[in-house]
């Protein structure tokens, strides 16, 4: 067996990537999906459409490279988290749009939850402030709000899955007796699973209103669930499931408690492994799960979520128009020395961590005369290196930990003026690996694992290897003066909506 095939379903494409034993990519196929907005605040996807993609990319990926089945050894798969379907399975046909993990429409329910109950109560047990970013309150929108589809809950027929449980329950056979399954870190994101017992609390179900029978099974994330009966890769065993961003801590092969990564992509997330530790935190972060490999403890992590991170320079060049394609914006950002004054607060769904106001909406502050497209453009990138700034502040306040470098990985990181500046805010080096599409990878490593594929960590650990490094280079003046004007700006951002 020469490769491993990992599903990537992200929030703006599906991607099948196969690689190799050196965790080198081997063939790719990719293919974007529409985004739909029927109202303001509102985000969605065509369950339908992504599930056709991923039998295209997969396709793709294999005759790019003229890859038989025979030659691949297993699958996994990495998933857009919160993003939440509901579907019939009997017939396999969702009941309406995937709602995506970037959606506030469910704002109302939170607020009289926390009314009711408190943030905290659900926090203490989940790992999770109430918020509109998680999958249970999308489920009971769907439940409450679409016909038939409670009724169907209570039959035991309406089924509930993120999209990596929705694309294994078509992989394995859909109506024809699909696996209808889950990951531990996928679980982790629903606000419907106890952290301590790794099990769906039957308490927040009623509380939420949800039928548990709606629930797929929660498996660990690396073992053999079962062999994939569509033809694009009939009969490979599905050996691997996590969370993307999971799937990105166990691609940067962040395996020892301490160690952190950061993704750059439609939003950023920062994760930190925290070891068979839970940590509760104190300033505004997440406790997730981290990984749990068949047969091992589960290994927990602590994470700082940002909404909008690379959706901001995608939004000045489909909104606003300023750039032709993403990559230009490093150059017209390059054309000015600094922001000019200018900052760009991009809560355009709220502001995530650690803030978690759902009232907040995006600014853009310190307009003078003097600012042109250049000072704009810097301001966007910068943008993302401060809610970084933002998250580390917070994580090593909960653990205790001070963070001596940071890995980085996702489609922004080929910027590389963001990545000097990202330096430059944290004084700490920043770290891009050779292998930059790590989320891709460590779904594949969880799948590889499970097949003995690679034997061990240390397999996975000789497989990275460092591409760039970047070292804090600014004056401790000038990053207390810039980081002043972004906490600033950030307070501006806030109740803006009643």
């Amino acid at each position: 067996m020469k490769y491993i095939a990992s599903i990537d379903q992200g929030t703006t494409s599906t991607r099948c990537i196969i690689f190799d034993r050196k965790g080198n990519i081997v063939s790719v196929g990719q293919k974007e999906h529409e985004q739909i907005y029927p109202k303001p605040g509102w985000v969605e996807h065509n369950s339908e459409e992504i599930w056709k993609n991923t039998l295209e990319v997969i396709a793709r990926a294999r005759i790019e490279k003229s890859i038989k089945t025979e030659d691949v050894a297993a699958c996994g798969i990495t998933n857009q988290r919160e993003t939440t379907v509901v579907w019939n399975k009997r017939t396999g046909k969702a009941y309406y749009n995937a709602i995506v993990w970037q959606d506030t429409r469910v704002d109302d329910t939170v607020k009289a939850l926390t009314k009711s109950h408190g943030s905290q109560f659900f926090q203490d047990r989940t790992g999770l402030p109430l918020a509109t970013y998680f999958s249970g309150l999308k489920i009971k929108w769907i439940l409450d709000n679409v016909p038939g589809v409670r009724e169907d809950a209570e039959k035991g027929q309406a089924i509930f899955g993120n999209m990596d449980t929705f694309l294994i329950w078509h992989l394995t056979g859909g109506i024809n007796g699909g696996l209808h399954i889950t990951d531990v870190t996928n679980a982790s994101r629903t606000q419907l699973m106890n952290l301590k017992t790794m099990s769906w609390d039957a308490e927040l179900a009623e509380i939420m209103n949800i039928p548990l029978q709606m629930l797929p099974a929660i498996e660990p994330s690396s073992k053999v669930y079962g062999n994939i009966t569509s033809e694009v890769l009939q009969g490979i065993p599905l050996a691997g499931d996590l969370g993307d961003q999971q799937a990105a801590l166990v691609g940067q092969t962040c395996y020892q408690p301490g160690e952190a990564k950061n993704t750059y992509g439609t939003g950023c997330f920062m994760l930190m492994n925290t070891g068979t530790e839970l940590v509760p935190s104190k300033h505004g972060l997440l406790t997730t799960v981290a990984y749990q490999f068949e047969g091992q403890p589960v290994h927990y992590a602590l994470e700082g979520s940002v909404a909008i991170a690379g959706a901001l320079v995608q939004w000045l060049r489909d909104n606003l128009g300023m750039i032709q394609k993403s990559t230009d914006i490093e150059k017209l950002a390059k054309s000015v020395e600094d922001n000019g004054g200018a900052y760009v607060v991009p809560a355009f769904s709220g502001l995530y961590a650690p803030y978690w106001k759902s009232s907040a909406r995006g600014v853009i502050a310190g307009l003078t005369r003097y600012v042109n497209k250049g000072h704009i453009a810097r301001a966007v990138l910068e943008a993302t290196a401060y809610q970084t700034k933002d998250v580390l502040e917070a994580m090593e306040n909960d653990s205790g930990i001070e963070i001596s470098s940071l890995r980085v990985d996702g489609g922004m990181v080929v910027n590389e003026l963001l990545m000097q500046f990202q330096s430059d805010m944290l004084k700490v080096p920043v770290i891009r690996p050779t292998m930059i599409e790590t989320t891709a990878l460590g779904a594949a490593y969880a799948a590889g694992l499970a097949v003995g594929y690679w034997a061990s960590f240390d397999d996975l650990l000789q497989n990275w290897g460092v591409d760039k490094r970047w070292k804090p280079k600014m004056k401790a003046t000038q990053r207390n003066t810039l980081y002043k004007g972004w906490k600033k700006a950030v307070k501006r951002s806030f109740d803006w909506e009643k």
